[in-house]
């Protein structure tokens, strides 16, 4: 079980947000900055009377190295994003927030200039080879400033990221649990570390401060690797600490999503939104969520309200691209996606969703290469591996399709969708591997598969496999399932006419008699096969020397059961 932190009253975290507001700002990680704002605004109002508004001096905003006018201007050059001029302007400041800002300016720059090399060479949304040339005299510079033990935090932060840039990731976690073990409350820092946390391995042999903001980094770290039950009960304990977080509801709604309990996401995004109506961030997935319930006139709503707020926004465009496609408008659904991917590429959800549609356009090709896109952006996608396995299966590729299936499951052990696709997988006629199939089904069974596809397949397949006893079980397991629902469906004329014959064979005639009744009420030929069933069944009752009146008014023959 992990170490709790130790308690901080409300007044200590009050204390510490506001702070490192403005420590993040003076060093233009706005992001983070941001961040801190909202879980401040989150806190539970103060007790007593609040504090009288006073004019505060200059003193009482300044941090450790008070402001200089080279700092203000390269501050505001960067806040313009001239970041090359910023880092100019402060060319002979080696130590405090100033030299920070001059190399994190540097770092942006040669962000900003690979980027636009990028796109010279290959276009928006391509992936050429540019690389970030400030890497190796930042590198020098940091490496220095990092010597003697006791690195600055911001400074270690900025460095680590260097370093994962690199590849070098476990050097670069290192200086980031430096980092956040100095100043805990640099959102970002907890954020770089996350992405550097992909094998589980490596997660549990972290050595994390106990701080309060850790619960934060473990509750994204959770919804991260797929754990979404133990987010769910970390994001409880945090909802006591920040009951007006919108950060919290917002990791609550999309832990309930990827649960797939939409009835309940729903429900706490529009309480974000209630709270804020031009909020736009997490609004792609509630998007996902109208989509897939098929809310026209709410996912239209949703699509105008982010439209009105920012048009250029990623989460926008993807918004109003779920939009197009469900009302079937595949290629204008790819038109915003794109659009999506040009304002970021490295938007996940954009790739992802632009392979769905690829897909539905029959277009396999561009739709692997929008998923692959995905995967290596993030490789914990699991829905980018779940759409090449399923593009590859169209593709007639099974082994290829496994292989992706195979990693959906990894990291989704308990999504019975997986399960249920990669037993299909092994039912191909290439592959023709049905135990394998068999263990797929029955963990998708294990796991609730709400479309019951699990059931059925498993009924089939121990059927052709001439295993009637494990067949019949399945079958009446998915009969209950069927009228628990009130569905129909090819389904329960399959369970119903397999029953029917099963049980007339090992003499359980009433019960055979039954199952027939319900075939009745089907058209041609169900209808048909359950006359024949019956006259068979009668005959065995009349030879055994009995012959019930159910049995007679059952008959194919009695009025009650003819054609009107």
């Amino acid at each position: 079980m992990d170490p709790v932190a130790p308690a901080s009253t409300a007044a200590q975290k009050r204390a510490e947000l506001r702070r490192a507001v403005v420590d993040l700002r003076a060093r233009g990680l706005y992001s983070s900055a941001k961040w801190a704002a909202e879980q401040l605004a989150g806190l539970p109002e103060a007790e007593g009377k609040p504090p009288p508004r006073t004019r505060r001096s200059r003193s009482d905003i300044a941090t450790a190295d008070e402001e200089d006018d080279l700092h203000v201007l390269a501050k505001s050059a960067f806040d313009v994003k001239d970041y090359r001029r910023a880092a100019h302007v402060l060319r002979d400041c080696t130590f405090g927030r100033s030299f920070f800002l001059r190399c994190y300016a540097a770092y942006l720059a040669g962000e900003k200039r690979k980027e636009e090399e990028r796109v010279e060479t290959s276009g928006p949304l391509g992936c050429g080879n540019a690389c970030n040339k400030d890497l190796d005299v930042l590198e020098a510079e940091l490496c220095a400033a990092c010597q003697g033990g006791n690195p600055d935090s911001f400074i270690a932060y900025l460095y680590g990221l260097v370093l994962a840039d690199r590849e070098r990731k476990s050097e670069a976690r290192a200086l980031l649990l430096a980092s956040i073990s100095g100043y805990p409350c640099h959102w970002g820092a907890w954020q770089a570390l996350q992405q550097l946390c992909v094998d589980c391995d490596v997660q549990a042999g972290l050595s994390l401060p106990r701080h309060w903001m850790r619960e934060f980094f473990l509750v994204s770290l959770c919804l991260e690797s797929q754990q979404n039950e133990e987010g769910l009960g970390r994001l409880q304990t945090l909802e006591q600490q920040f009951p007006r977080s919108d950060w919290v509801v917002a990791q609550a709604a999309t832990a309930q999503y990827n649960l797939r309990n939409f009835d309940e996401a729903q429900d706490l995004f529009e309480v974000l939104l209630e709270r804020d109506p031009h909020r736009i961030e997490g609004m792609d997935t509630y998007s996902n969520i109208l989509y897939v319930k098929e809310q026209f006139a709410a996912l239209s709503h949703l699509a105008h309200r982010t439209a009105v707020t920012d048009k250029f926004c990623p989460e926008t465009c993807c918004i109003i691209g779920n939009y197009y496609s469900l009302k079937g408008q595949h290629e204008k659904a790819v038109l915003y996606f794109r659009r999506a991917l040009k304002l970021n590429r490295h938007y996940l959800s954009a790739w992802t969703l632009m392979g769905h549609e690829y897909v539905e356009m029959k277009n396999p090709p561009a739709a692997i290469d929008a998923y692959r896109r995905a995967v290596d952006l993030n490789p914990r996608d699991y829905r980018a591996w779940y759409g090449l396995g399923q593009t590859y299966e169209l593709l007639h590729m099974p082994y290829y399709a496994l292989y992706y299936f195979r990693r959906a499951t990894q990291l989704r052990p308990h999504d019975a969708r997986m399960w249920c696709a990669m037993g299909q997988c092994y039912e191909n006629e290439q592959l023709a591997m049905y135990e394998k199939a068999i263990r797929c089904y029955r963990r998708a069974e294990q796991n609730v598969d709400r479309e019951g596809i699990a059931l059925h397949k498993l009924a089939k397949l121990h059927d052709a496999l001439g295993q009637r006893t494990e067949a019949a079980y399945y079958f009446e397991q998915n009969l209950g399932r069927i009228d628990a629902e009130r569905i129909q469906g090819s389904d329960t004329l399959d369970a119903l006419a397999f029953l029917a014959s099963y049980k007339k064979d090992m003499g359980q005639l009433q019960e055979a008699e039954v199952y027939c009744l319900r075939l009745l009420d089907y058209g041609a030929p169900s209808k048909e096969k359950a006359k024949a069933l019956l006259r068979e069944i009668r005959s065995m009752q009349q030879h055994a020397g009995f012959s019930s009146p159910s049995a007679r008014s059952m008959s194919p023959d009695s009025p009650s059961t003819s054609p009107v």
